[in-house]
């Protein structure tokens, strides 16, 4: 099964328009794709990926090794537990990057570039989301802006070398709470998988730094069903530790979710009226007449689309 992979290179070239179909179906019917070409500088990219390594083995891989899971892996129950090692960093409306312990000025600086270009990634494809729906461009980043702009955090994890990979899961299944989910990942330890058509799909580690993106459950809320958020773990690996930095651009904690009123179907109508107007429109779309229906139900309830 081939992961869509989507070229962010063709956007503006001869081939947007099969670009963007390509997208639209990613969307709807997986809830994941690769980007290629997406233009975030590849060498930061690969100091990220660095600094964040050395920090784990620094601070986070020894604590993990005696932590209460690791010690507990030989003899009980881990069904219930996760096999990795996180911390989060807020970005967006505020940074809490530098009261992360024992992290470094290096690491900071090169996290905050990264994450500046990235939310521009982020932004540019909630723009081309709306368009595949038929809403206005901003209308994702509007609907997720609550008083103070889009949430976005990451979480930094590495999913440790675990010596019985068949006794626990590094993170279990799970569908992402948010919006728009943008991962870079380990270029070399597999583990991410996605549920799709009642299978299990490895998700290979990223070359070339391609930024693998799925949908989350606000998404599915606000395109009202379309695009689809999609359940997906991680497995533990006995040869190697995998590397996730994945960020989140997400509403914020006081924005109001719900369905994008023009994706919504028309209720509350009399059949009669719906006949009435089938009979002039029979031969044409029904999308023009089922908005002509949400606008006249509307206008008798006293709504406003």
């Amino acid at each position: 099964m081939e992961i869509p992979v989507i070229d962010f290179g063709e956007i503006n070239g001869e081939e947007r328009g099969k670009t963007m179909a390509l997208l639209h179906q990613a969307c709807k019917q997986w809830g994941f794709f690769q980007i290629e070409n997406h233009g975030i500088d590849k060498k930061l990219m690969d100091k990220v990926k660095q600094l964040v390594n050395a920090y784990y083995e620094e601070n986070l891989k020894e604590s993990f090794y005696q932590s209460e899971i690791a010690r507990s892996l030989e003899k009980d129950d881990t069904s219930d537990k996760d096999w990795e090692t996180t911390f989060f960093v807020w970005h967006r409306p505020t940074s809490n990057i530098e009261a992360i312990p024992n992290i470094s000025e290096d690491l900071c600086k090169t996290m905050n570039e990264y994450i500046a270009q990235l939310i521009n990634l982020a932004e540019k494809l909630s723009e081309l989301m709306c368009e595949n729906l038929g809403l206005e461009k901003d209308d994702i980043k509007n609907a997720f802006s609550g008083s103070k702009g889009p949430s976005v955090g990451t979480k930094v994890a590495k999913y440790p070398q675990c010596s019985q990979p068949e006794r626990v899961r590094g993170l279990r299944e799970h569908t992402d709470a948010g919006g728009i989910i943008l991962l870079l990942q380990d270029d070399q330890v597999p583990g991410l998988e996605f549920f799709k058509d009642g299978k299990w799909v490895a998700i290979p580690p990223s070359k070339n730094n391609t930024i693998f993106v799925n949908t989350g459950d606000q998404l599915e809320v606000l395109s009202n069903g379309r695009y689809k958020s999609t359940v997906h773990r991680v497995l533990t690996d006995k040869n190697g530790s995998r590397l996730s930095i994945a960020t989140f651009y997400n509403p914020a904690g006081d924005a109001l979710i719900s369905p994008a009123p023009k994706l919504l179907y028309p209720n509350s109508f009399r059949f009669q009226d719906y006949l009435n107007l089938y009979a002039a429109t029979k031969f044409n779309d029904k999308g023009p007449r089922f908005e002509s229906m949400k606008q006249m139900a509307n206008g008798k309830n006293g709504f406003h689309t």
